[in-house]
């Protein structure tokens, strides 16, 4: 398919409709995020140092719905793939997307093939006639790798060095290099800078604790601020997946609303920060409750254990257990009952 028959099949999300593609999305990670050509030049602008990306012009970017993951690894990673008219040739940008936390030293590999099937994908689109001419070429393919997880990124940047012996063969050793983007090696200085939509979901995925997360939030509403509609709604869905990921299912619905109904960032972000720091403080407060409890249940235990041992002289291992796992009422029973039993045996009804 020619560039020109591809670009009228354009994302909806850039040319139409935002507001629908949040609503439709099921994914609301990386991929929802760079789904948009916007936030998708944005990712290269800041975070690819080549001058190259400042040629990219939007209306020469067009989006290939498919994905050449192989099924092995579908549940831990996605990709994206662009067509860009850049200094009117055609050039690809791959961008595969690492949804785990452990580092892939066969990365190099898994981008050969996938790189491999697009070129296939390619060739079969166009007329026979036209692939055996001469000055016939395949598109270049910028290979990109954007990876979230915690370890740092150590594997291999380039084919050849996965490759036995190559030094020995030089320039006959098949090679390419990939662009790292890891998410979590940047400074949260250098992300702030930035100023814009994909730096400030950077900064609030990196691996931190969850009161720094919302002080980072804090810190991030000036640039939010400054984000058009479209960005906001995008930036909105992200976040609201985030977050509610690290929330007890019982207080999601409360963050939900807020998010959805609060249309002005510095008002969002005040009744986030309320409403979560009034729910931790209500967590907190069952928590010291549930281990009073705890801590009194435990100490009825020993009172009876004590009781019993100094009326039958020992307790059987088999009713030590059972009273250490009783609750308050139970062992307030025994308590009381105490008189009353003639043998060991007749904790039994009493521990029922």
């Amino acid at each position: 398919m020619r560039y020109n028959d591809i670009k009228k099949e354009q994302n909806v999300m850039d040319d139409k409709n935002v507001k629908e593609a949040v609503h439709n999305q099921h994914d609301k990670g990386y991929k929802f995020l760079l789904s948009s050509k916007r936030v998708f030049i944005e990712l290269l602008r800041s975070f690819v140092k080549h001058d190259w990306v400042n040629d990219i012009d939007e209306a020469n970017v067009v989006k290939v719905d498919k994905s050449f993951v192989l099924q092995d690894f579908a549940d831990k990673e996605a990709d994206l793939v662009y067509r860009v008219r850049l200094k009117e040739k055609e050039v690809i940008f791959y961008i595969l997307m690492e949804l785990q936390s452990t580092v892939d030293y066969q990365m190099p590999y898994r981008l050969l093939l996938y790189m491999v099937e697009i070129w296939r994908s390619i060739l079969k689109d166009v007329p026979k006639k036209e692939s055996r001419r001469k000055d016939f070429e395949l598109p270049v393919i910028v290979p990109i790798v954007l990876y979230n997880g915690s370890r740092k990124w150590t594997a291999k940047t380039s084919y050849k060095e996965i490759l036995n012996s190559y030094e020995t063969f030089g320039e006959y050793a098949v090679d390419f290099k990939y662009i790292l983007i890891d998410v979590n090696r940047y400074t949260k200085e250098e992300l702030l800078r930035l100023e814009n939509l994909i730096a400030s979901v950077f900064l609030l995925e990196q691996k931190v604790e969850f009161e720094e997360m919302m002080a980072r939030l804090k810190e991030l509403s000036n640039t939010l601020k400054k984000l058009d509609e479209d960005e906001i709604l995008l930036f909105k869905a992200w976040f609201k997946k985030i977050l509610m990921a690290r929330m007890p299912e019982e207080e999601r619905k409360n963050v939900e609303r807020i998010i959805d109904e609060n249309e002005e960032v510095e008002e969002m972000i005040s009744n986030l920060e309320k409403t979560i720091l009034q729910e931790m403080k209500e967590r907190e407060k069952k928590g010291m409750k549930k281990g009073i409890e705890k801590g009194m249940e435990k100490g009825i235990g020993v009172t009876v254990l004590k009781l019993l041992e100094k009326k039958f002289g020992s307790v059987p291992e088999e009713y030590v257990k059972k009273i250490e796992g009783a609750g308050k009422e139970t062992l307030l029973k025994i308590v009381d009952k105490i008189f009353e039993i003639d043998k060991i045996e007749d904790l039994e009804r009493l521990l029922k």
